[in-house]
Formats: C-alpha cells, structure tokens, sequence
C-alpha cells in the first residue's frame, strides 16, 4: 500500500469491485455447469474447466520459465491436486442436482471444515467462540436442508456431495499453506494444479467421453474461460487490497447465484433456505473476525 491515503482509498475500492466481480464471474462459471443439465459426464466437464483455465496461465509460466514448474515437494503438490480436484467434482455435481443458491452457500462451509481440521492437521488452537461459531454454522446447513421434510432425501446424496467438496477444498488449503511454509512457490502451487488437474480430469474423462453438440461445447468453453477470469480477479484483489477488508465480499456470491438461479430457473429459496444462508454466513464471519482479531493480538 502506498502511504497516500487517497491512493490508498482507491486501491482499496479496485480490491473491492475485483473480489464482487471474482464472486460474480464464479457465479457464472457454476451456471454454465448447471445448463449443462447432466448431458456430459462430471469428469469430461472436469476436464474441460482444467484444460480451457490453462492459457490464462500461459503468461505465468513465459513471466518466470521453466524454472517456475521445478519443485521439491511433489507429494505436496499431489495431496493438492487431489483434494482440489474432490472439491470441484463434488460442487459440479452439487450444481446439477441443486439451486445455484444452495451449492454456493453450503461450499461456505469450507472455512468451519478448515477451523476443525487446524487442530489436528496444523497444530493450532481453536477456542471456545470459534468452535461455537462451527457449531452453529452446520445448524445453517441442517435449516437449508431441513431434515423433517419428507422430500429432504431426494437432494440428500448432492447434499452430501456439496459438503463432500467443501471438506476437499479445505483439504487442498492445508496442503497449499504447507507448501507454501516448506517454500515453495505461489506460481508454482498454481502451475502444478492445473497441469496436474488436466491430466488427472483427461484420464478419467476419456472411458466415457461424450462428444458435446455445440451448444455443450460453447458452455464446456465458457466454464474453463470464465473460471480463469474469476481467478484472475481474486488474485488482483487479494494483491491489491488487505484481506481482512475484502474476504467478507466473497459471500456476495450467494447474491450473485441467487439471481442467476431465479432469471434462468426459476430457482427461488424458500424461509428455511434464506435462513440457513443467513446463519451460516454469519457464522462464517465471525470466524473470520475471531481470526483477524487473534492475528492482530500476536
């Protein structure tokens, strides 16, 4: 940050409308998937976000060589392509099966998986507030649910599988803040992912490869493209801004994919949707600043 408090204000306002239009674009990407309807196996769609992300990163890896791909850590690098990859065959899944809405708030459970793994995974403590915070969050999700209705089972096993990826996503950030203290390179996490991610993807993509018609070819396109772009920009926000100031902004997500949800299919949430939502993004944010309090007291 520079030490002008008007250059400051407005690098600030960039990070903002960069993380609102990363949660947006995100939104779109999980739409694409969701027209989709099922008509392409998980894995080729998989694939297809990996493989069409790749050029985005194109200029990461003519910026720093090939020196940017050498590593020390390859089974680092493999724990995180595989829980990244858990993560998003479970939420593509998720947005077949289930509301837009419903996928991007039940992914938000990521940060209370990611509290309860600390403990064992990274040695840190958890107090009393934070665990209560967890607590409560998961009550979110049991409201969104709603167990007692009859119908619940019908989207129980996408339920599942949403909650699944969430689990996997916070997985894949141990093993992205492990490499990262072991020292290994930012650009190089991101490189190995989407190469390994490709790979993997292509591998099990092809036993059951479905040749899309062209619409499907123009939304399998539209995923990897808009996802890279989403990328893009949260990279910029987070460079450009604190991240105390801007991670509360990525919940705006939910907004983003109720609207999409309720243009495009008539997905409109319901009392207990909306407050399950309500509950868990709280919960969320007050883990949030329980973290930022803490990191500011040591």
């Amino acid at each position: 940050m520079s030490d002008n408090p008007t250059e400051n204000r407005s690098a600030r306002r960039r990070a903002i409308l960069m993380i609102l239009g990363a949660a947006g674009t995100f939104g779109m990407a999980a739409a694409m998937v969701k027209a989709l309807q099922g008509g392409i196996p998980l894995a080729e769609v998989v694939l297809c976000r990996n493989l069409f992300a790749i050029p985005a990163l194109l200029p990461l890896l003519l910026r720093n060589g090939w020196r940017a791909l050498r590593t020390q850590y390859p089974w680092g690098h493999v724990s995180r392509i595989a829980f990244g990859l858990g993560g998003m065959f479970g939420s593509f899944y998720g947005y077949v099966h289930l509301p837009l809405a419903t996928v991007t708030a039940l992914n938000f459970t990521m940060p209370l998986f990611l509290t309860l793994l600390s403990v064992p995974l990274l040695g840190e403590r958890v107090g009393p507030r934070r665990l209560a915070a967890v607590t409560v969050g998961f009550g979110g999700v049991l409201l969104m649910v709603e167990p007692w209705d009859g119908r619940a089972g019908d989207a129980l096993h996408a339920t599942l599988a949403v909650l699944g990826a969430a689990l996997a996503w916070a997985l894949a950030m141990i093993s992205i803040r492990k490499l990262g203290e072991k020292g290994e390179s930012g650009i190089s996490i991101v490189l190995w992912f989407a190469i390994g991610s490709a790979l993997v993807s292509g591998v099990l993509a092809l036993p059951v490869w479905v040749w899309p018609t062209p619409f499907q070819w123009t939304m399998l396109i539209g995923t990897g493209l808009v996802s890279a772009l989403a990328q893009v920009l949260m990279t910029e926000a987070y460079r450009r801004g604190e991240p105390t100031l801007i991670a509360p902004f990525e919940y705006s997500g939910i907004l983003w994919t109720t609207l999409l949800g309720a243009l495009a299919w008539g997905e409109l949430p319901d009392g207990w949707d909306f407050a399950g939502m309500a509950v868990l993004v709280a919960a969320g944010l007050y883990i949030w600043h329980r973290e930022v309090t803490l990191g500011l007291r040591r």
